[in-house]
């Protein structure tokens, strides 16, 4: 019997329902087609990135981080509604390792094809705003934003810290973030309509963003982005906001991996495969359940 029709067709579905669900939708994730997945991945990426420009506006128009985090879950309804690939909600997969449904090495090519996907999408919004100097957006404040936000995530080591208290920031955010990431997903399968599954998204996005968590995905964008307004913004930007260029020379590429994306997407594995993925699936679907 199809897990489908276990499920009743009910308002919504149960805890243990969505986890039963669960085991198909992560299984059809997993065994995606490689040139499907790179593709949905791309736009993904793509719709994260345009969700953090839309938070980047929020901040530069004078809004704080809550409203700014609210605005970005609008990434996540694309993602989802669209179909769209996300690494960070392709962690869930664990899940259908876990049921026995797949392998690893379809849950690692699934994650890998899906990860470089959402890079490709990143980098691209990043180009698109460089041709449009969307940096220069009010008064400069928008490109502003994108820096200090940039600096930010590669800033985890704090002097006198060790390389490994700052990684191990660094991945505890990463946790915090895909644990509240992957809670809307979840909650999402348990959505029969279209506005419910925006609305189980929209609170614990902007949980995450407003508190600061770190998503590798987004941060393709962010970083990126600052460092291409570092190397190659007009010296009239700088001149603007009276901002010496200088107070920005660790955006680099190397910071922004070491510092930031390793640790960070180790901890995004962690907080939504295991803690939600992994968890969730265990306790409505195994603990304590007698086998018939």
């Amino acid at each position: 019997m199809n897990n489908e029709d276990k499920i009743p067709n009910t308002v919504c579905l149960s805890s243990e329902e969505i986890a039963i669900a669960a085991e198909d939708i992560t299984l059809h994730k997993a065994t995606k087609p490689f040139s499907k997945a790179l593709l949905m991945a791309i736009n993904a990426g793509a719709f994260i990135a345009l969700a953090f420009m839309f938070y980047t506006t929020a901040l530069a128009d004078g809004h704080g981080k809550l409203v700014g985090g609210l605005c970005f879950s609008l990434g996540l309804m694309l993602c989802v509604i669209l179909s769209g690939e996300l690494f960070t909600s392709s962690t869930l997969t664990l899940v259908a390792k876990s049921a026995g449904k797949t392998t690893w090495t379809k849950v690692l090519s699934n994650w890998c094809t899906v990860y470089f996907g959402n890079l490709i999408g990143g980098l691209l919004i990043v180009f698109l705003m460089m041709l449009a100097r969307q940096y220069n957006g009010f008064d400069g404040k928008w490109g502003a934003v994108v820096l200090n936000t940039a600096l930010h995530k590669i800033e985890h080591v704090h002097e006198g810290d060790t390389y490994l208290r700052g990684f191990l920031e660094a991945m505890s955010m990463g946790i915090f973030c895909n644990i509240m990431v992957c809670v809307a997903v979840w909650m999402s399968f348990g959505g029969k309509s279209l506005t419910d599954k925006m609305l189980a998204m929209i609170f614990p996005i902007g949980m995450f963003v407003g508190s600061g968590f770190e998503h590798s995905i987004a941060n393709m964008f962010m970083v990126p982005a600052g460092i291409c307004v570092y190397n190659f913004a007009e010296p009239e930007f700088w001149h603007n906001l009276g901002i010496d260029p200088s107070k920005y020379a660790d955006l680099t590429v190397y910071n922004f991996i070491v510092n930031n994306l390793i640790p960070v997407t180790i901890g995004n594995i962690i907080g939504g495969g295991l803690m939600v993925g992994v968890y969730n699936w265990y306790v409505n679907c195994r603990a304590g359940h007698k086998k018939a």
